[in-house]
């Protein structure tokens, strides 16, 4: 049921408490629920507003449903929307709608194109950071995860008319830079990981090696936003070393993220915090509000006074500042900068992060509303090939990077590889664990999600190129001109209700996968949608004698079509016209 549908008959229920004795204020304060039923025989919505009334009303709530569809049915307008009306159990009522509702979604779909679902500008910000890997290597499978469920909930806000702005945090400041600067050093000396001179904590991948050669051979590597950085090749200058490394691996990332189809408009610096005295500027306030304490020569803040299981150390004993330090500095600049919604997608090991977060932001007194920022945190993934999980790639040395997943899945086809690898990864709800099978993502059958989607969408391309005339134009404008003048009320069969209940459900589902942070029901839903068209497909024929209900099938088709097309939008998903 569309959402303007839903509305008109809350309105129309609204009225009919008041026809059958609510007092008004009572019945304005009380919102109906309207559900889907679980089995389509039962009606297209449920309501159990009769329980909901029947202590005010003093009755039970079978006699209050049976006033309720009485008072219903003979509202002025309510014979538009409502075929039937049944009363169920003690006291649900299910409701069937006329044919000219139902398809109603056709007539929406049609006239509104890739718009449909999506809300104007609502002149909210809000600030997604995600990735944000430190730069000592290639980006990991891990990264991979995040930054799809990052990009599709960015893709989501922003079609609910939110101003999404998306930003990378770069830890390029701490002791992994300086691994990563004393591992460099090492193989541009010639010493393997397994010399004892090697740092202990070190990288081993092979990325080191052409990182070291690629410094003693004085290259420049060009990183986007950024001054180019030339080597000086002078292995005993560390920082000059580090400088080149960070260098080379933002490189390296922006190419895996580019290779995902993902883009930031900001790159923030860690460093950056340290250099303009941010960090420096957020321990005074913090010191200054009393919120602070010395113990054995280390920097605590009290953070018990806001929810954390204990107080936790900022400066440490022998100087330097802890990791959540800077993150406190950080997020009161996403404050600053004027968002006030900030949500960070991080993997589920920054869990212990959060608290002390936000206690440090509230410590803060600057306003900041608890909650402050949101987090959707996710679990690794675990990677099979030919039945075997995969740990260990041989260019990143201890993990599989997101680029072998991509190469992998797509089979030497990036496109493919991409698809896969993006729907895959935003399939399950981010705290739970995930399996990534490489051969279910090469495969072409239907246990493979991808393939089910994009052959749906390639089936109705076939079916309309076949029967050829303005419905198969390449012009998507032009299709959709032309199936809007068929004659929709043709479509009265079980399978193309389902399929027009279903894209009735696209809009509300848009809002709720943005609202919950779940991009996960958008991929469930393109299955179900998809599922939906195959069982059409397989129940009635679409080239028939019937001229006129061939028609009306064509424009159902060239709706399913659209409607597909969006959602695989919004994944990021290619929609190939033939397989």
């Amino acid at each position: 049921m569309l959402p303007t549908q839903t509305n008109e008959l809350r309105q129309l229920l609204a009225q009919t408490m008041v026809a059958i004795g609510v007092d008004a204020e009572q019945a304005a304060a009380v919102v109906p629920s309207l559900e889907r039923p679980r089995q389509a025989e039962h009606g297209d919505l449920a309501t159990n507003l009769a329980m909901q009334l029947a202590r005010a009303l003093k009755k039970p709530p079978r006699a209050v449903a049976e006033s309720l569809v009485a008072a219903l049915m003979a509202l002025p307008g309510a014979a538009a929307l409502i075929e039937q009306a049944d009363i169920a159990g003690p006291g649900f009522i299910n409701f069937r709608l006329t044919p000219a509702a139902r398809q109603r979604v056709v007539h929406e779909v049609l006239a509104q194109g890739q718009d449909f679902g999506r809300q104007p500008a609502s002149g909210r910000k809000v600030m997604l950071e995600f990735v944000s890997a430190n730069p000592t290597g290639p980006l990991h499978v891990g990264h991979g995860r995040q930054a799809a469920l990052g990009d599709v909930l960015a893709r989501l806000m922003a079609s609910q008319g939110w101003q999404v702005h998306r930003e990378f945090y770069y830890n390029d400041a701490g002791a992994q830079i300086n691994n990563l600067a004393l591992s460099v050093q090492a193989r541009g000396r010639g010493l393997s990981p397994d010399d004892p001179s090697f740092p202990a904590d070190g990288y081993r991948g092979d990325y080191i090696v052409e990182i070291a050669r690629a410094f003693v051979a004085k290259e420049t590597v060009q990183v986007d936003g950024q001054p180019p950085e030339t080597a000086t090749g002078n292995l005993d200058d560390l920082e000059a070393v580090r400088r080149f490394a960070v260098a080379c691996l933002r490189r390296e990332q922006d190419l895996d993220l580019s290779a995902f189809g993902v883009r930031f408009d900001n790159y923030f610096l860690e460093s950056s915090l340290y250099t303009d005295g941010k960090v420096e500027d957020a321990v005074a306030r913090l010191v200054a509000g009393g919120h602070t304490f010395e113990q054995d020569g280390a920097l605590w803040l009290r953070t018990t006074d806001y929810g954390d299981d204990k107080d936790r150390v900022m400066r440490k004993s022998g100087g330097g500042y802890t990791y959540f330090v800077p993150d406190v500095a950080y997020h009161l600049n996403k404050w600053q900068r004027g968002f006030t919604q900030a949500i960070n997608i991080q993997g589920s090991d920054h869990h212990g992060t959060v608290a002390r977060v936000r206690a440090g932001l509230q410590a803060l007194e600057a306003g900041i509303p608890q909650g402050y920022p949101d987090y959707v945190l996710h679990k690794m993934v675990r990677v099979v090939r030919g039945g075997q999980e995969v740990k260990i790639s041989k260019r990143a040395g201890s993990y599989v990077t997101l680029r072998d997943l991509i190469e992998w899945s797509g089979g030497g086809d990036e496109v493919r590889g991409r698809d896969a690898v993006r729907f895959f990864l935003i399939s399950r709800k981010g705290d739970t664990e995930f399996t990534f099978d490489v051969d279910l993502a090469l495969s072409r059958s239907d246990e493979n999600p991808v393939y089910y989607i994009q052959y749906a969408h390639a089936r109705i391309c076939s079916i309309l190129a076949q029967a050829g005339g303005a419905l198969a134009d390449a012009d998507e404008a032009v299709a959709l001109a032309a199936a809007a003048k068929a004659p929709i009320g043709r479509l009265v069969a079980p399978s193309e209700y389902a399929l027009m209940a279903r894209m009735a459900a696209f809009p509300t589902l848009l809002a709720d996968a943005a609202r919950e942070l779940a991009p996960h029901q958008l991929a469930y839903y393109l299955k179900d949608l998809a599922a939906d068209f195959h069982a059409f497909y397989n129940a009635e024929r679409v080239r028939i004698d019937d001229a006129a209900l061939q028609e009306a099938r064509m424009a159902l088709l060239v709706a399913v079509r659209t409607v597909l097309r969006c959602g695989m939008a919004l994944i990021g998903v290619s929609a190939p016209e033939r397989l």
